[in-house]
């Protein structure tokens, strides 16, 4: 049975504290938007998974309680960076398995000042023990990286995927303004964007000579917290043909989730550790599902909530072979008169990261792209999209979506 994405929305993601709203405030204006996107009421959704990582048990109910007291299924997700395309894949398996004809997947986060896994956050997310001092769940990952190269006491995110980045610059000849280049790329595309978080635009230079987070990744290299939601109704063929939504409908027509396996630790690279190997494997399995291969995709959004994280990505995605994706980057390959627009909205770097929000917001940036509806950061010609979305501890989602 075929999904299909009918309607989608998304707040602007914003720094956080700078607007007066609660989580379900922003829940709520995205769930707006994606309903009258698709032009049904929310009488009609029949199950709603909500995905969030910073507030507490049964936040999803409150959220969508804002959207109407239905009394239908509410599931609450929580699946770290991969939370919001965790949420559409329950969406999506809803409805292609016979359970529902439309689902609403949402997503949103209201996050603190300051580096994720720091002390903004209690560590909980990205540090070796959590504020009680219980083991985190990604301390098997942090043991990898502090076996390989140390634990120092820069935001240990950015000191995992930094020492990525050094252990491709070792291994390959990636060079640090092949890494910069990933953030100018970002910050570019983001200046088109009205829901990006960032719209300044920055040189290469002006990317290196920035503040440094951990060596070689500068802070506009990397990925901010921020506040936001997005959504996506996710509705059967069926749904479509009887309300009339085929000027509406994008084609889901693959999606994969994969977790770490072996290979993600044997070799104690950061390389591995930090998901390149999972994201390999969801690539192709979703490539094999759909008859589709990266050479049928046009734009790709994809994770990079450090510049590092989108060359390794070029390589799991089969963009390029292994150890050329610096060169990828800086050749124009992935931008606006490329063979692939990646991150058109600007990215987790330029647009924001909300982590429950963030694998959403792809999917609606690749429905506006698909439906010809971007404007001035449309992609032209746009018919098959890519979203890749990644959580730490581990989990990376791949989706695949058509306009026929």
């Amino acid at each position: 049975m075929k999904s299909y994405i009918v309607g989608v929305g998304m707040t602007k993601f914003e720094k956080p504290e700078s607007r007066d709203w609660q989580f379900w405030d922003m829940a709520e204006e995205a769930g707006t938007q994606a309903l009258a996107d698709a032009g049904i009421p929310y009488e009609q959704v029949q199950q709603v998974p909500v995905g969030y990582c910073f507030q507490p048990s049964t936040a999803g109910q409150r959220a969508v309680y804002e959207l109407g007291l239905t009394g239908v299924p509410v599931y609450n997700v929580d699946n770290n960076c991969a939370t919001g395309a965790t949420a559409l894949m329950m969406a999506r398996q809803f409805v292609e398995g016979g359970l529902s004809d439309c689902v609403l997947a949402l997503g949103f986060e209201k996050m603190k000042r300051g580096a994720l896994g720091g002390v903004a956050d209690g560590g909980a997310r990205g540090g070796a023990t959590d504020v009680g001092g219980k083991t985190s769940p990604v301390a098997r990952h942090y043991g990898v990286m502090a076996a390989a190269h140390g634990f120092e006491m820069s935001p240990p995110t950015a000191q995992i995927f930094g020492n990525a980045a050094r252990e491709h610059m070792e291994r390959y000849g990636t060079t640090e303004a092949q890494l910069a280049a990933v953030g100018a790329k970002n910050h570019r595309h983001s200046a088109a964007n009205p829901r990006a978080q960032f719209q300044d635009v920055w040189t290469v230079e002006e990317i290196l000579a920035a503040r440094t987070i951990h060596r070689p990744l500068t802070k506009l290299q990397c990925s901010p917290t921020s506040d936001g939601s997005a959504a996506a109704v996710v509705v059967s063929e069926r749904f479509v043909v009887e309300h009339g939504l085929h000027d509406k409908a994008v084609e889901i027509a693959a999606q994969s989730m994969t977790t770490d396996t072996v290979d993600s630790f044997a070799s104690g690279s950061c390389i591995d550790v930090v998901g390149k190997p999972m994201s390999r494997a969801a690539a192709r399995q979703a490539y094999e599902k759909s008859g589709l291969g990266i050479e049928d995709v046009d734009v790709v959004e994809l994770h990079d909530c450090f510049s590092v994280n989108e060359l390794l990505t070029y390589e799991a995605l089969g963009m390029c072979a292994d150890g050329e994706s610096g060169k990828l980057v800086e050749s124009g390959a992935t931008t606006y008169g490329g063979r692939w627009v990646v991150n058109p909205s600007g990215g987790l770097i330029s647009k924001g990261h909300p982590l429950g929000a963030t694998g959403l917001a792809q999917a609606a940036e690749l429905v506006w792209q698909l439906r010809g509806e971007a404007g001035a950061r449309q992609v032209e010609g746009a018919r098959v999209g890519l979203a890749h979305n990644i959580g730490l501890g581990g989990a990376a989602v791949v989706t695949l979506l058509r306009r026929s």
